[in-house]
């Protein structure tokens, strides 16, 4: 190979990669990026890229939401419900109503799949009923 291909061949990987991802992203909402992403997002220089890219994207979208996620990060995760109303307290009326209502809905969001065959429905763990143990040991043969 010569060397004044090395450079195009390399062009060209990258932009074939790109138009990969553009395309991953584009087809059924990005379903298929995102487990491509949550495994990139391993690599701690990735990792900060990402945070850095949704962070600009939010501060565009939503300043008050990005204000007071930049707030609650600073803090910390809160350990008891005192440290969680602290926390609260540090935001303004503005961040507070945004912080609420992304809370809500990412709440909405994430819910449990119903179980769709019969027997995901029967093994499904209902309020105030015990489930029966199964026996641990196996019966002896005579």
């Amino acid at each position: 190979m010569s060397p004044f291909l090395i450079p195009i061949v390399v062009l060209g990987t990258l932009l074939l990669l790109i138009g990969i991802v553009a395309l991953l992203g584009r087809f059924r909402g990005g379903r298929y990026l995102r487990p491509l992403v949550a495994w990139l997002a391993k690599v701690p220089l990735i990792r900060r890229g990402i945070k850095k890219a949704s962070m600009a994207q939010l501060e565009r979208e939503n300043p008050d939401l990005a204000r007071a996620v930049r707030k609650m990060e600073a803090m910390g995760t809160p350990k008891t419900q005192e440290q969680a109303q602290r926390a609260l307290a540090l935001l303004s009326p503005a961040e507070l109503r945004a912080y609420r209502a992304y809370l809500a809905e990412a709440g909405d969001q994430v819910g449990m799949p119903e179980p769709t065959n019969r027997a995901g429905r029967r093994n499904r763990a209902q309020p105030g009923v015990m489930a029966t143990p199964k026996p641990t040991t196996r019966k002896k043969r005579r």
